[in-house]
């Protein structure tokens, strides 16, 4: 059963709108009709191969059990994205729960969810401290499993493509006595591509997610998390000032996790997914990783 980690972090609230730091969603959407692959950056996309194949995970890498994306939003009009393994799926515990996020706002906007305390709440604790049975209630709430995936599969945002490559898969309620419902590529119960991943929150970022308000919406959910680990432990001592809106997942050798960082020197996606016994430690190996490959730096000490 996917689980988080008892670890728990408050961090501060969301970085105030500011000359240098500018109010997310961005005010301007220069991908609306621009898909992040056209995105991609031979530079970013070399400088972080390279990354990755001087570190001691280069065959993690290989055997495709390593996956990683970043999109550089230094620029908003001219984003930089770069990935390895980028479409290939992997088990990715409680992170596809941005995708029961992502279905619950649609309904909400559509009128066919009311936006209750309890909802607001389930919410909350379903992406900040990743709790499972808020979860279920979710999926519950939005129509079952079928009802989820279908919103993820389907067209405006399509972030689970059965003809190419998959993306994000919610297929079991998050209790012990469900039965899977494996998505149709892989067979996996909760899955996810980085990709897809880095998608959905550079629509968020950039007000696309639904529409700007819903993104708002997303964003805060997503925003202050609860669980101190992985990129979040990493962030905290490399870049206290930014801002995080995250969602992460663990279960056995499974680690994944997903961050939107927002800060007055690092203003990007970052998205990795990793099989092996020490994920964890590999995870937070990747960020510093990231960063390198899109040109920043910290005399803060890594982990």
């Amino acid at each position: 059963m996917p689980t988080e980690g008892k670890a728990q972090f408050r961090g501060p609230p969301a970085v105030a709108a500011s000359d240098s730091i500018p109010a997310l969603p961005l005010s301007t959407s220069p991908l609306s009709n621009q898909p992040l692959t056209a995105c991609a950056d031979s530079t970013v996309q070399r400088r972080l191969r390279r990354e990755i194949d001087r570190s001691q995970w280069a065959e993690l890498m290989e055997q495709g059990d390593l996956a990683i994306g970043v999109v550089d939003l230094s620029a908003p009009e001219e984003p930089r994205y770069a990935a390895v393994n980028g479409h290939h799926m992997l088990y990715a515990a409680s992170l596809p729960k941005i995708g029961i996020l992502y279905a619950a706002v649609r309904q909400m906007e559509q009128g066919a969810l009311r936006p209750s305390p309890a909802v607001r709440n389930d919410l909350h604790k379903m992406i900040r401290v990743s709790s499972n049975a808020a979860a279920t209630r979710m999926i519950d709430r939005v129509g079952g499993l079928q009802a989820v995936n279908r919103t993820l599969e389907h067209a405006p945002a399509s972030f689970y493509d059965r003809e190419r490559d998959g993306g994000l898969w919610v297929g079991k309620r998050f209790s012990s006595d469900s039965r899977r419902q494996p998505d149709p590529l892989a067979g996996l119960s909760h899955a996810a591509t980085v990709h897809q991943v880095a998608r959905f929150y550079t629509m968020a970022a950039t007000g696309r997610l639904v529409n700007r308000a819903r993104s708002a919406q997303m964003l805060d959910v997503l925003s202050n998390p609860g669980l101190d680990h992985k990129f979040v432990r990493v962030l905290r001592r490399r870049a206290p000032e930014a801002s995080i809106y995250r969602k992460s997942g663990s279960w056995r050798t499974w680690h994944a996790d997903s961050a939107l960082v927002w800060g007055p020197e690092r203003r990007y996606v970052l998205v990795a997914l990793v099989k092996d016994a020490q994920g964890g430690r590999v995870v937070r190996e990747l960020l510093p990783m990231a960063e390198a490959a899109l040109g920043l730096s910290s005399s803060r000490p890594n982990p």
